[in-house]
């Protein structure tokens, strides 16, 4: 049986998986990005499905500002005990207000996440393990690899920070996992930094504080130096399914050009794992492949539902809430958006789509390099600065937007680009209305701008994908389709309503 890579796509990094019978739950990376930290749900290991978020109350934890793809809530590990969720992030903010490591848990993975508690623990990429004799340890990265026993109830550590192994040799060991199989305690770690050298190693000791053991096939998983089509592997959890079958999930990249350069963003990846006879964790050719053939997935169902490549979602805003599929960047501001019986209401502030802050904007993430984004937009500005339209995003300083606007006084459509420190509007187009749909057609090579008119697709600019790719402008997230709203540097006194939004998507 053959499924492909990535299991979820788009800007989804960093996974981490736990079980509960035949019950699969996974949380991602989110940054600056809010709600924080994703969760899906699986029973077959292909198929998930997006049931909420960790960190959804505004005001639960602040998000800074200002430092965008590089910030925000890093490497979370989600871990099951006594019919309890525990996710234990970092929030990277650079010593400002909620800065650090912190734990929140929850029954019930899809609502009532604790608030953050906070722990007196340096660095990033912290990790939870419950131990046989009921002592829970953390595991981060401070330079190092170190642990110490914790206290659940509080947060308060039972013990010094020590630490416990510095990798096997590359740079930036991080990304720590303990397990625990046939006496030995394996450290699971990723190196070469998160870029092209990535790289998963492990070690195991008798003891949980060590000494620990490098296999001495390290690294044991890795896309380096290969001609295989995933790039940058590393950053992996591993766990056993239901049937004594073990497997890995990690994060991965696919590039589009030469030079590599990605624009999805790092994606999440399956692939099955064996222990050798010298009790070392074994993946075939220690190489991720986009394609995997193997009898091992969890559920017999999966023959009557092939894994789906090509997938297409509308959203109506006719709900209270939003789909688990939006996001704002940073902590939302309410006054610039509410649900409507119009659709989605937006009111730009002052600032623009170029300025790092809490601006009028809602964004998906582009989870296909080829696919089409329409959305409806009525908008009649009242003032020359006002506008109202569609982007593809990749942070403050890169992004292409087609947009409703007024210009000279007269309703007008705008193409803009802005690559770093240049930018500038690249087409005006007159029109004779306030409502109108909007497209942005992505290709590997292109992004094409667009409108329809009475049934015809009229294209009006364009952008090369490699200028919105991490290589170019970005750092540690992906690409993501935005609806917003702008006054240009005066708050808006109109609202713009997008009716619908329809993404499809193919491979």
């Amino acid at each position: 049986m053959k499924f492909n890579n990535p299991i979820i796509s788009g800007f989804h990094p960093d996974p981490s998986i736990c079980r509960v019978n035949e019950d699969y739950y996974l949380v991602t990376s989110s940054f600056e990005y809010f709600p924080g930290i994703p969760i899906f749900h699986s029973r077959d290991l292909l198929h998930w499905n997006q049931i909420g978020h960790c960190i959804t109350e505004a005001n639960a934890l602040q998000l800074k500002q200002g430092h965008p793809n590089a910030l925000g809530l890093y490497a979370p590990t989600i871990r099951y005990h006594k019919g309890i969720f525990y996710v234990i992030c970092t929030n990277v903010a650079l010593g400002e207000k909620d800065d650090g490591n912190f734990i929140v848990w929850t029954k019930d993975p899809t609502k009532d996440w604790s608030k953050p508690i906070f722990l007196d623990c340096p660095g990033i990429d912290p990790s939870l393990f419950f131990d046989e004799d009921g002592a829970v340890y953390y595991s981060g990265t401070h330079e190092q690899i170190y642990l110490c026993e914790l206290d659940l109830q509080n947060g308060t550590l039972l013990s010094p920070k020590r630490n416990i192994w510095s990798g096997s040799g590359a740079n930036n060991p991080e990304g720590p996992h303990i397990y625990k199989r046939n006496g030995y305690y394996y450290l699971l770690i990723a190196e070469g930094g998160t870029e092209l050298g990535h790289m998963v190693t492990i070690a195991r000791s008798k003891h949980i504080y060590g000494p620990y053991e490098s296999c001495p096939r390290n690294p044991i998983l890795t896309n380096r130096g290969t001609e295989y089509p995933i790039k940058a592997v590393g950053h992996a959890d591993i766990f056993e399914d239901q049937n004594g079958h073990w497997w890995a999930v990690c994060l991965g990249i696919r590039t589009i050009s030469y030079p590599f350069r990605h624009n999805l963003g790092r994606e999440t990846m399956l692939i099955p794992m064996i222990w050798d006879e010298d009790g070392w964790p074994r993946f075939e050719e220690g190489h991720l492949k986009e394609e995997i053939d193997t009898n091992q997935l969890p559920i017999s169902q999966f023959h009557q539902s092939p894994q789906i490549r090509e997938w297409s979602w509308v959203d109506k805003f006719q709900k209270e809430g939003l789909n688990y599929s939006w996001n704002f960047i940073y902590n939302p501001d309410k006054s610039l958006w509410q649900i409507t019986e119009k659709g989605l209401s937006l009111k730009g502030n002052a600032d623009t789509l170029s300025h790092a802050g809490s601006i009028a904007w809602l964004g998906c993430r582009q989870q296909h390099h080829n696919c089409v984004v329409r959305t409806k937009v009525t908008f009649g500005a009242q003032n020359d600065n006002e506008e109202a339209g569609l982007c593809i995003y990749l942070n403050n300083l890169h992004h292409y937007e087609i947009a409703l606007t007024k210009r000279r006084g007269q309703t007008t459509l705008i193409v803009r680009r802005q690559i770093g420190s240049l930018w500038r509007i690249e087409n005006e187009v007159k029109v004779d209305r306030e409502s109108i749909i909007l497209r942005i057609e992505a290709s590997k090579e292109r992004y094409l701008l667009q409108y329809e008119r009475d049934g015809e697709v009229i294209t009006i600019g364009s952008g090369e994908t490699n200028y919105l790719t991490t290589e170019v402008g970005g750092i540690f997230t992906g690409n993501y389709f935005g609806l917003y709203a702008s006054g240009n540097g005066k708050p808006s006194d109109t609202e713009a309503f997008f009716h619908w939004f329809e993404y499809q998507g193919r491979e």
